[in-house]
């Protein structure tokens, strides 16, 4: 239970104010890979052709082929997390605009709520 007393309050506005910080920093961490990649890339391989050398270099290319991959699903998974709080503050609005409406009197036609006495009726409830 949260300081407003409410079991659950979620904050639609703050979830999507949050939302764009993760796709720019999924495009910054893109980013930066790329940087890092082409500069490794630019170096060739420099650890020499010694038996040391080999070794490391036989260790470190398929370690950095890893890396790689791995920084990019994470940058693409920052990215999705963009999409994913905007649709589900979406989904928080709806749901709660739903439940709402359930419980909302609204008139029914003709002016009588089905018990005769043309009160307001529940909305669905009929």
């Amino acid at each position: 239970m949260g300081d407003s007393g409410k079991v659950l309050d979620i904050s639609t506005q703050d979830l999507k104010k949050a939302a764009p910080a993760f796709a720019k920093q999924g495009q910054a961490l893109a980013e930066a890979a790329a940087t890092l990649k082409r500069t490794l890339d630019g170096l060739g391989s420099p650890w020499g052709d010694d038996e040391q050398g080999t070794k490391f270099g036989e260790a470190y290319k398929p370690k950095r082929t890893e890396i790689e991959r791995g920084v990019a699903i994470l940058a693409l998974g920052l990215k999705s997390i963009n999409a994913a709080m905007v649709d589900m503050a979406d989904g928080h609005i709806d749901n709660e605009k739903l439940v709402e409406g359930m419980f909302t009197k609204v008139k029914t036609p003709g002016g009588k709520d089905g018990n005769g006495d043309g009160a307001e009726g529940d909305k669905g409830a009929r």
